[in-house]
């Protein structure tokens, strides 16, 4: 091994081109800490956000972006036991994926399926366990009930709809485009809806019965954080997972009193630390993954040397599917 390697470093905050490619030194595992040959990293809106400025934390530059990536164990650092070298892993190490080689802390280290690919493995653990959470711990959604999912084609949102389905939900799925609605129906949506229709909210309340959808998955917010309201059935649920509209979006607790309305963030970092909760969905979803049920979709991938592009491609909506970056091509 080399001492140096590429890297994606940002040194100030801002649109996708901030990152620039250069040569840094390879990193070194210290106790408790893991090596990783990165195979692939998923990137997540998230991502996109951290590197202008955005996120829910404050992003500390200079640092190379990507939250979860997945990989070959390369090295072990002192005091780590329970993972081999050679064995592929999946990890949530914050920042520093978009890289030949990655450190993390071995409690970030999160158990793959050995039959899933690189990039698969990548496109698993944000995605799936933010659905499972939004569906289940948080959600408390049950069998034969509606759930209505936002921006259906992305990686959440195909997440979402396969990990309903197996759970026996009811899935309404919006999108920007007719071909990303066609990718939500082969996942099993039931009912599909261009986000930009006009009677979106009567439809998407007639669809679930005319009494308007128990579980509402909302990513976009902004002013369209008023029709989810407007979408969700009495004493329905609303677990706010993200913000893609980048606008504020108004609340007003009145309206949760009428019809007894609850509204829930969903973060997942924090919720990570839940571990009673974050053990069962790993038992869950490694299930639902080891028999077929459920299958990470890869969506569209890059070199490293492309990441901005890759970044841009997702705030222009012009992706579907876990947006992967392979730093050895």
């Amino acid at each position: 091994m080399t001492d140096t390697m590429k890297a994606m470093v940002v040194e100030r905050l801002g649109p996708p081109d901030v990152m620039e490619l250069r040569d840094v030194p390879v990193p070194t595992p210290g106790p408790g800490e893991v090596r990783i040959e990165v195979e692939a990293v998923g990137i997540n809106f998230a991502d996109v956000l951290a590197v202008a400025g955005e996120y829910l934390t404050r992003t500390k530059v200079p640092y190379t972006p990507g939250m979860e990536f997945a990989g070959l164990v390369e090295s072990l650092g002192e005091g780590v036991t329970g993972v081999q070298v050679g064995q592929r892993v999946a990890a949530l190490g914050g920042s520093g994926a978009l890289a030949r080689y990655s450190v993390v802390n071995a409690a970030g280290l999160i158990p793959v399926p050995q039959t899933l690919t690189g990039p698969q493995a990548a496109a698993f653990p944000v995605s799936y366990f933010t659905a499972y959470h939004g569906l289940k711990t948080l959600g408390r959604g049950t069998s034969g009930e509606w759930v209505l999912v936002q921006a259906a084609a992305g990686a959440l949102g195909t997440a979402s709809i396969q990990l309903a389905k197996a759970l026996g939900m009811q899935v309404i799925a919006m999108a920007s485009t007719d071909e990303k609605l066609q990718l939500a129906r082969d996942l099993g949506a039931d009912v599909t809806l261009l986000q930009d229709d006009e009677e979106r909210v009567q439809k998407v309340r007639d669809a679930a019965g005319g009494q308007g959808v128990p579980l509402i998955l909302e990513v976009v917010g902004g002013r369209r954080f008023q029709e989810s309201l407007d979408m969700a059935a009495g004493q329905g649920r609303i677990i706010v997972i993200g913000n893609a509209s980048r606008e504020q979006a108004t609340l007003r607790p009145v309206e949760l009193m009428k019809r007894n309305l609850t509204v829930t963030g969903l973060w997942l970092t924090s919720l990570m630390y839940d571990r009673a909760a974050t053990a069962e969905a790993a038992l869950a979803l490694t299930a639902l993954v080891g028999s077929g049920q459920v299958t990470p979709q890869v969506g569209p991938t890059y070199g490293l040397a492309d990441s901005a592009r890759a970044f841009q491609d997702i705030l222009d909506r012009k992706t579907t599917g876990k947006v992967i970056i392979e730093p050895s091509r």
